[in-house]
């Protein structure tokens, strides 16, 4: 089972390729449903919301979904969905091994790169568990907690705190419970099912520094 230690590593490149200001501001890019795994030759389908500075929803976009994984490169067009700043692309991974996605959004360099993605072989059953950290750890990126928190910096720094489980919990599930930071930025909705919420909790109050790169 791979531990946090790699993760940590690996963060580094989802930070540095994550969203990056431009003439029109920054946008934040949140993955609506990423899986543990995928399987080789068969579709993943990606959907995600852009929200310019973390809120206004951003249509007519033109994006893409690239996957990489050593020398082999996979790229597809995204396509708007019937919400607005939605946006969705089905991609096949053709062989087991890493891969890294990125989402350019078409939004200047409001990029996106995920932690590394497993493909397995179709009818293997090498299916290993994914802990609730790493699975934070995943989210923290694939949701835009990671645009806010460490790249733009308008949300706090989370580093070397603890969290009241319940109350983080709650504040995932509706961060309309909290005030306004004296900078006056507000965390959005992001929709967040339970079993999300449960692994970021355990990933925010783990051995983590999400921002010290």
């Amino acid at each position: 089972m791979l531990g946090i230690s790699p993760l940590r590593g690996l963060a580094s490149v989802a930070i540095l390729s994550s969203v990056m200001s431009h003439a029109g501001g920054w946008a934040v890019i949140t993955v609506d449903n990423l899986p543990d795994y995928a399987v080789a030759g068969k579709p993943v389908e990606l959907t995600y919301t852009v929200r310019q500075h973390g809120h206004t929803p951003i249509d007519e976009l033109r994006a893409t979904v690239e996957a990489r994984s050593g020398l082999s490169t996979v790229s597809v067009p995204a396509r708007a969905v019937a919400k607005l700043g939605g946006y969705g692309a089905r991609i096949v991974l053709p062989k087991p091994g890493e891969w890294t996605i990125t989402i350019k959004s078409g939004f200047g360099n409001s990029n996106l790169t995920l932690l590394p993605m497993t493909v397995i072989a179709e009818g293997s059953g090498l299916v290993r568990t994914v802990s609730d950290e790493e699975r934070g750890a995943r989210l923290f990126t694939s949701k835009g907690c990671v645009t806010c928190h460490v790249q733009m910096r308008v949300g706090p720094s989370l580093d070397g705190k603890r969290f009241d489980a319940a109350y983080i919990a709650r504040f995932l599930a509706d961060p309309s419970i909290a005030p306004p930071l004296p900078n006056g930025a507000t965390m959005p909705n992001l929709g967040l099912q339970q079993r999300e919420i449960a692994s970021l909790v355990t990933y925010l109050n783990s051995d983590r520094q999400v921002s010290a790169r």
